[in-house]
């Protein structure tokens, strides 16, 4: 019994003809009528509407019927090394990486291509940097997103630029991306302003065995990050421990009356160990200073019991020196008199004076000159 299939391919659309499962050709709109002993013939449609045609049998097709495949469709493909952009009506439809190959229906959207080779640089353009990372169409972040590695260096830090694990570039402030289908890219960031690195809770014997608590912070700038990165694997990590080394040799050495003396030496010693040995990997040590300096309960109690000593003595020394002074006065003070009538005189008018003072009521018998006369009567 002989079989009658009919298939309707619509203006919109495009068929794919199989016969007992075998590709037999590309149909075009139009009504199609197949005879058989049975149903040996199958069509596929496909909506012109979604360009991108995706197929069990794309590659196949490409090779075995390219003069077809060249008519019918756009086929977007690259090298193993490029990167593609497709756009689809000027809008960014995908990113095609190394050897990828993509087909799309001719005849319904425009279709286009940018291709970028790998082997003159893996950066991306401002223009399609910012298109790409930062514009306002989030179906092209998503696009990008998978395709493009970004990161934007702030104001005041530099980027470090890592390709397949080795750092090639040193980046200013701003926005960088760069292809990451290929190679492994990453960034990693360094601040260039002046940052301060706290010491905390050193423990350390001074010279005559006195245990110390000291806090230290210091004041660091990167001059040159990459040279850094390379000469130690943590610049930061280094340099503290570099500080702990320094300040052990600088307490270590010095008796504690010494310090407590001179704290600015132990300063001194320390940036003198840094110096020039973190200036040659490009880190500048801008200050170096000792915060605190914490004794031992019982060492306190010591202190100061020998700052109050030392007090007292001072204070007793300045009350005989403020004793004898007060006593040479006096006695130059008689010398006068003894030598000056009219000085004697002066001075007990002045005792007269001070003792009026605390007298409430004062009774003058004979006049001022009687009493006067009275108290002491001078010679002539």
């Amino acid at each position: 019994m002989l079989f009658t299939q009919k298939f309707i391919v619509r203006k919109h659309e495009r068929g794919l003809l199989f016969k007992d499962g075998d590709f037999i050709e590309f149909l075009a709109p139009g009504t199609y009528h197949y005879r058989g002993l049975r149903r040996r013939y199958e069509v596929e449609r496909y909506d012109l509407s979604n360009a991108v045609f995706e197929h069990r049998l794309a590659d196949y097709l490409v090779e075995a019927e390219r003069a077809e495949i060249d008519r019918l469709f756009y086929v977007a493909e690259t090298n193993v090394d490029e990167v593609a952009l497709v756009y689809v009506n000027e809008h960014i439809a995908t990113v095609l990486g190394p050897a990828e190959r993509m087909l799309y229906w001719k005849g319904v959207v425009k279709v286009r291509t940018e291709r970028y080779d790998l082997n003159e640089g893996i950066k991306l353009n401002a223009r399609l940097s910012k298109r790409l990372v930062i514009g306002s169409d989030a179906r092209v972040l998503a696009i990008a997103d998978a395709a493009v590695y970004a990161r934007i260096v702030p104001h005041g830090h530099v980027g470090l630029l890592y390709v397949d694990g080795e750092l090639t570039d040193t980046l200013a402030a701003g926005l960088h991306a760069y292809w990451n289908v290929s190679h492994a890219v990453n960034v990693e960031l360094v601040e260039l302003r002046i940052k301060a690195l706290e010491v905390q809770g050193q423990e350390i014997l001074t010279k005559d065995k006195v245990a110390l608590r000291i806090n230290v912070t210091a004041t660091y700038q990167y001059v040159d990050a990459a040279k850094a990165v390379r000469a130690a694997k943590d610049p930061l990590d280094l340099l503290y421990k570099e500080i702990q080394f320094g300040l052990r040799a600088a307490v270590g050495t010095r008796k504690l009356d010494a310090l407590l003396e001179d704290k600015t030496a132990i300063d001194r010693d320390i940036a003198e160990h840094l110096g020039e040995r973190f200036a040659e990997i490009g880190v500048s040590i801008i200050s170096v200073g000792v915060k605190d300096i914490i004794l031992p309960g019982d060492m306190k109690d010591l202190l100061g019991k020998v700052v109050e000593a030392e007090k007292a003595a001072q204070a007793n020394v300045i009350r005989r020196r403020e004793e004898t002074n007060a006593t040479r006065s006096l006695l130059n003070t008689a010398k006068v008199m003894e030598s000056n009538r009219v000085a004697l005189r002066l001075k007990e008018l002045e005792t007269l004076e001070k003792v009026t003072e605390n007298v409430g009521n004062l009774s003058v018998v004979g006049g001022l000159d009687a009493l006067l006369n009275g108290l002491v009567n001078i010679k002539q």
